[in-house]
């Protein structure tokens, strides 16, 4: 079964014409509460109806069908007037951090290596790493996992598209990152160490 989420995009230009119809409809029943969930984990398994296709039971889905499920693109006016709004929105945010930290300069351009290095920090994290000493690392290795490989998909789709420092940043990162990751799960699959779960979401 594919672990890639499934995901909606919503078509936030919608939001008010929505409001305004639902606010002339009658309210729609609540739902009835779901039972009690009985003692213990169990797990539950989704049985794909016999109608669908195996594949797409499964999880998996084209992406024909992705970009089936995806609004309308905006159209470039209303990408320039929502950059405008953002920037501004932006200003005022930093005028405000300004007024209250006079001797704090700008902050530089977001660039690339920003966005690489998010990444970097979060698997690096999510492996461990910056735990302070006494304290058991707390280790996500599912997650990691997916970090790397979402930095794995920056640099395929990138490719060609970079300056030299920039490709070079990238392909150093990911290198460091997936020999992190070689040596955590070695480390668990020879010491039969089992990383903690990850914590409760409240």
């Amino acid at each position: 079964m594919s672990e890639t989420p499934k995901f909606t995009v919503i078509d936030r230009r919608k939001f008010k014409a929505e409001e305004e119809q639902e606010s002339k409809q009658p309210a729609a029943p609540a739902p009835e509460a779901p039972a009690p969930p009985s003692a213990g984990p169990r797990l539950v398994v989704s049985e794909p109806k016999s109608e669908e296709p195996a594949e797409k039971a499964a999880g998996t889905e084209t992406e024909q069908e992705l970009f089936d499920g995806l609004p309308p693109a905006p159209t470039a006016e209303e990408s320039r007037q929502q950059k405008t709004a953002y920037d501004a929105s932006s200003q005022r945010l930093e005028d405000l951090l300004r007024a209250q930290n006079p001797g704090v300069g700008a902050p530089p351009p977001i660039g690339f290596e920003h966005l690489v290095q998010q990444f970097y920090v979060s698997a690096m994290i999510q492996m461990g790493a910056g735990t302070q000493e006494g304290q058991r690392p707390r280790v996500d290795i599912l997650g990691a996992r997916t970090t790397i490989d979402l930095l794995g998909i920056l640099a395929e789709k990138t490719r060609g598209n970079l300056t030299e420092a920039e490709d070079r940043t990238l392909q150093t990162v990911l290198f460091e990152v997936r020999m992190a990751f070689l040596e955590l799960t070695s480390m668990i699959s020879l010491q039969g160490v089992q990383p903690p779960p990850p914590p409760a979401q409240r």
